[in-house]
């Protein structure tokens, strides 16, 4: 392959000959001859994800960052795993083309699966998400129908059974991530307890377990910049960013929903994720809609809800005490710490019966 300006090796990070080769070696990947473009897409701290062009087909490269956590590799292999095992299910996924586990390739595991068509982002809506309410409507509705049948897979079935820990998974919760937060205490100049009503949701938590419960795949980070939007039609065309997935109630995946919504009575000091906001299902709606699709107890949705809120709260601490480290920008905490306390503000609201 030659150098070309269209190729970006992101100084160094991808080494497109020994790619290009390997590549070629593979008979599931589609397209013919060299790759003759690739470019970076908007992704996440821990993944590069890039938009390769071969011949006339687009392929998608998922590696680690160069910022990435030593267990990358391990989180490439699961992400592949699991979108090869979804083939054929009802759940709207990138389709798998290959795995690299040889990190002489390119200096880390990759993968390769399916362009999507679509979008996935926070912001402005584009094409007819941005003009036509039903359409806007239809995203929160397609996103509950996704979450319903990610947690309607038969997961031992497709050799998932060793995916995460489910024994007593619900009991586990408040635990796992309160021991969390209590750790970013050893950074200088954190305190967890600047955090408002974290425990107060965590002892509520923990008093009031629902009754039905359940274990399958949960996604983990279920939100608009995780999940694909096509542009030909109002529906979901696909679910990204597979690294947080695991066993345990797929239920929270709803609750993480919930959590990213926005509606009157809500505590002040949170925008929406996506403009415009008006024609979207209430939460009410939405958790009525999951739950009638998943034969789930509506009783329980305020104690997923409730556990999403302190859950992600507390991951996104993490961020704050990096900043009070200086390992991050300042202003970067200070926003991070105004949307962990809206969460613990909003989980807060949840438990005492308001805003569900």
């Amino acid at each position: 392959m030659t150098t070309d300006t269209a190729i970006e090796d992101l100084d160094g990070l991808l080494n497109w000959p020994n790619i290009a080769a390997w590549i070629a070696a593979q008979p599931d990947v589609p397209g013919s001859g060299p790759v003759t473009a690739a470019r970076k897409l908007s992704g996440g701290i821990q993944n590069t994800v890039m938009l390769v062009e071969r011949g006339d087909t687009r392929l998608i490269l998922r590696r680690p960052s160069k910022r990435a956590r030593p267990t990358a590799g391990e989180t490439m292999r699961r992400e592949s795993r699991v979108l090869q095992a979804l083939a054929g299910t009802n759940v709207p996924h990138p389709g798998f083309y290959a795995l690299c586990d040889d990190e002489s390739v390119t200096g880390a595991t990759f993968y390769l699966m399916e362009d999507l068509e679509g979008f996935a982002k926070s912001g402005e809506l584009p094409g007819r998400y941005a003009g036509d309410a039903s359409w806007r409507k239809a995203m929160g509705e397609t996103l509950v129908d996704a979450a319903v049948a990610l947690g309607a897979v038969d997961y031992a079935g497709l050799g998932l059974s060793d995916l995460g820990k489910p024994d007593a998974w619900h009991e586990r919760q408040v635990e796992r991530w309160r021991k969390q937060l209590g750790g970013y205490a050893a950074t200088p100049g954190y305190d967890p307890a600047e955090l408002p009503h974290f425990h107060e949701i965590g002892r509520w938590l923990e008093a009031n377990l629902p009754q039905d419960r359940r274990i399958g795949l949960m996604h983990g980070d279920l939100q608009f910049p995780n999940v694909m939007f096509s542009l030909e039609a109002p529906r979901v065309s696909g679910i990204i960013d597979w690294e947080l997935v695991t066993l345990g109630d797929p239920m929270i995946d709803l609750g993480w929903i919930l959590s990213s919504w926005i509606e009157p009575g809500d505590p002040d000091g949170k925008k929406p994720m996506v403009t415009p906001w008006d024609g979207f299902s209430s939460r009410a709606e939405l958790a009525g809609r999951y739950c009638r699709a998943a034969g789930r107890d509506p009783a329980a949705v305020p104690w997923f809800f409730a556990l999403a809120c302190y859950k992600l709260a507390c991951l996104l601490e993490g961020t704050v005490a990096a900043a009070r480290a200086g390992k991050v920008p300042e202003n970067v905490g200070i926003s991070i710490r105004e949307y962990s306390t809206w969460l613990t503000t909003k989980g807060r609201q949840v438990i005492s019966g308001e805003g569900r």
